[in-house]
């Protein structure tokens, strides 16, 4: 009895909190799921770390995507609330193998690019200041992979300034904070894109990406409508995607960037999930890279998060995150705070001076 009425609190504080204001259908769903026993049971046949709201309700809403529950699929596209909620019970009770099997399998993902207005500027700024005419993008943690086509979207920031493709069907805004102008400088050629995660995603996998928009909520159609656009950009040129611990799978990434291209490895908030130990291998493993060539690392972690990146004096868990960008080259490391944002990238405050490393006209190689 214990674990039911803690299942469903976690599912109308779900509902009456997470979801409220942003998805009135999942704002209802939840709160009926929380009050159906029937329904809290079919969920307790899950694995406990199987059971969040945002999992199940994915779950979900796979099945209505893939044509599997067609009242719940009809009741999300009227959006009614009620028959919404009435139908995900259905489908739970019916069904409850499938939504067990697919959250077993699945995990929840975000594909929000609005981290490119965070990682494009300072990707240009690594290769400026090592003078690298091209790079090889490398992301770390993002399942989708969709941060590894930074270069081919448009991004509009509040003072007016653009940066990216300007035709791009994928069009990102970032507000900006302080005195300090993000750099117009364009991100170089990219020859290599490389996606590594423990569960990668293929964009370009019909079953994949209809788990990605199954964990949007169903009435959000301005999120619909954009990862449908990230979707079909990923498509015309599909990174390559590595499995595995990020950290053992480092190396075998960098070996598929060439020789004559700079390796930008980006994590956005990904190194939370690991303990400190794998950072801080994770850490020598670009260490160890950069032996034979130089090597870069732009992150955006929670303040403390990400080794070696100066706190700039912040304090842990201040709601915001460092903009990190660590240059490796030989035995020595550089690394530098060039940034704050918030709210995933949708905020920036740009701190680095653009003045300092290597001439963008300098030679490659030319440290």
């Amino acid at each position: 009895m214990g674990g039911a009425r803690t299942l469903a609190q976690l599912y109308r504080r779900f509902g009456a909190v997470d979801a409220a204001g942003t998805s009135p259908l999942y704002e209802r769903v939840a709160v009926a799921l929380s009050g159906s026993a029937e329904a809290l049971r079919a969920i307790e046949a899950a694995p406990a770390r199987k059971r969040h709201p945002t999992l199940i309700l994915a779950a979900l809403h796979d099945l209505a995507l893939g044509g599997r529950a067609p009242t719940l699929a009809a009741a999300y596209a009227a959006a009614d609330g009620d028959a919404a909620a009435a139908a995900a019970i259905d489908t739970l009770l019916r069904m409850t193998d499938s939504v067990v099997a697919i959250a077993v399998r699945r995990k929840t993902k975000t594909s929000d690019t609005g981290r490119c207005a965070v990682l494009y500027p300072a990707i240009a700024e690594a290769a400026r200041r090592v003078g690298a005419p091209v790079v090889g993008l490398i992301d770390v943690g993002s399942a989708p992979g969709l941060n590894l086509h930074v270069d081919r979207v448009g991004i509009t920031y509040s003072d007016g300034r653009s940066l990216g493709d300007p035709s791009s069907p994928v069009q990102l805004s970032a507000s900006l904070v302080g005195h300090r102008p993000v750099p117009t400088r364009a991100v170089p050629e990219v020859v290599a894109r490389v996606g590594v995660d423990v569960d990668p995603v293929d964009a370009t996998d019909a079953d994949d990406a209809r788990w990605l928009r199954a964990c949007l909520a169903p009435d959000e159609p301005e999120r619909m409508a954009k990862l449908d656009a990230e979707l079909a950009l990923a498509a015309t040129a599909p990174p390559l995607l590595l499995r595995g611990d990020a950290v053992e799978v480092l190396p075998d990434a960098l070996a598929r960037v060439p020789a004559d291209a700079l390796p930008v490895v980006t994590t956005t908030w990904a190194l939370s999930r690991f303990p400190l130990e794998d950072r801080l291998r994770f850490l020598h493993r670009l260490d160890e890279a950069a032996a034979g060539r130089a090597v870069a690392w732009v992150s955006a972690e929670g303040v403390g998060v990400a080794p070696a990146v100066p706190t700039l004096g912040d304090r842990r868990a201040s709601g915001h995150s460092i903009v990190g960008l660590a240059v490796f080259d030989g035995w020595e490391l550089h690394a530098e705070a060039i940034g704050r944002c918030w709210s995933r990238g949708r905020l920036l405050g740009w701190l680095a001076d653009s003045q300092v490393g290597a001439s963008p006209d300098a030679p490659w190689g030319a440290h």
